[in-house]
């Protein structure tokens, strides 16, 4: 954690200076609208947001029915601007952008293949999701490059499965994203409405939850309502002390129907406001928050992470849990998503997985993905499993 400490206590120097902090969001999608949306929301006016794409037509007409939006609410505060021609494929351009925005912030919310939910594909057929990580890596590592080159002190966050690409940049010695967002913060208020209802809690906030566990956990206990088997590491207090639950049960409530397009990525930009309003409270009030996340200091998987605003220093929360507790439980859980290992740049598949890939596309899925073959299994995937299986539109 050393590297992003020293982020974080560059960031308290501004903060308390009241200097502009620039917030760079990377990939306009419906993740970077709806962060942008949520961001504004806040009505910050230390806040400044640099939204950065290659299509700044499309760009603008998404900042336009924001700011308007926001205006209408009376809650325009924060600036915003706009940096086109940033080719997400190419490091120098990425490169150039960052140095241009000299941010405070990057959120990666870029998607290789857009519009398209993979769970879609693999969930119904392989109940596992880690058979896409070269896809969500392969933008991430072009940024990441561009961070390094620059020299950015950015806090970094990457949307798309952190759970193994955080751990695949750093094992194979490249500059690696700070936090990961998503798949714990999904789960995490589910359980919390069954935990309020249980003890008549008006107030979910005052539910503190801590829980390490990986992508696949968010799934199917959110579609399915258990947990495959396993035991979680779960915990729940109020006011510091513990509240009994039975896991079972708090499993099966989890399972609430939600829609299965675009209004999902509302949670995921929700997760990465959760970061950076998380750190930046911790900041100016001097105290700690919590925050879940995949992928934090490259750990596979997701955990619950300290942030002390006083001290300037983000740890794991090992008040519960042990490290190795923790990461044990998340291999255990990305084992069931298809990841066998991550380790020397190189992605594992089980062998599980790359069976049920033979079984339900006839396709041969590499056993191994070293770091210099990302953009060709990137693109074999697309090829062979999402343009013949992706539900027609």
């Amino acid at each position: 954690m050393e590297i992003l400490n020293k982020k974080i206590a560059l960031l308290k120097s501004k903060v308390e200076k009241n200097e502009t902090i620039t917030i760079m969001i990377i990939g306009l999608g419906s993740v970077g609208t709806f962060l942008l949306d949520f961001l504004v929301s806040l009505r910050d006016p230390q806040l400044k947001i640099v939204v950065a794409g290659r299509n700044a037509a499309k760009m603008q007409m998404d900042v336009n029915i924001v700011r308007t939006a926001a205006t209408i609410r009376r809650e325009l505060r924060s600036q915003i601007e706009i940096l086109g021609d940033c080719d997400l494929n190419d490091v120098d351009s990425i490169a150039a952008t960052i140095k241009k925005a000299n941010p405070d912030f990057i959120v990666n919310s870029s998607r290789v293949y857009s519009g398209l939910k993979y769970g879609s594909i693999s969930w119904s057929n392989l109940r596992a999701y880690g058979i896409w990580s070269p896809l969500s890596i392969r933008y991430a590592k072009n940024i990441m490059a561009a961070y390094e080159k620059v020299g950015s002190n950015a806090v970094t966050i990457n949307t798309s499965y952190s759970d193994a690409v955080i751990p695949w940049l750093k094992s194979a010695g490249k500059t690696y994203f700070d936090f990961g967002s998503g798949n714990l913060n999904h789960l995490i208020p589910r359980m919390k409405f069954f935990m309020a209802e249980k003890y008549n809690i008006d107030n979910l906030n005052d539910i503190d939850v801590t829980l390490a566990v990986s992508h696949f956990h968010d799934v199917v206990i959110s579609k399915e309502g258990h947990a495959e088997g396993q035991t979680l590491l779960l915990n729940f207090k109020k006011d510091g002390k513990d509240l009994p639950f039975d896991q079972t049960e708090v499993l099966a409530a989890c399972s609430i129907p939600m829609p299965v397009d675009q209004k999902r990525n509302m949670m995921n930009a929700s997760s990465n406001f959760n970061i950076i309003d998380s750190i930046l409270t911790a900041l100016r009030e001097k105290t700690v928050t919590k925050v879940h996340a995949p992928g934090v200091n490259g750990e596979i998987g997701g955990y619950p992470v300290l942030i002390d605003g006083a001290k300037a220093e983000v740890t794991f929360d090992t008040t519960l849990f042990s490290m190795d507790d923790m990461r044990a439980a998340n291999r255990k859980s990305i084992y069931c998503d298809g990841i066998e290992n991550v380790e020397n740049g190189t992605l594992v598949y089980t062998d599980e997985l790359v069976a049920k890939v033979k079984k339900a596309f006839n396709v041969d899925l590499p056993k191994r993905v070293a770091f210099e073959d990302i953009e060709k299994t990137a693109d074999f995937i697309i090829k062979n499993i999402i343009e013949p299986f992706a539900p027609k539109k």
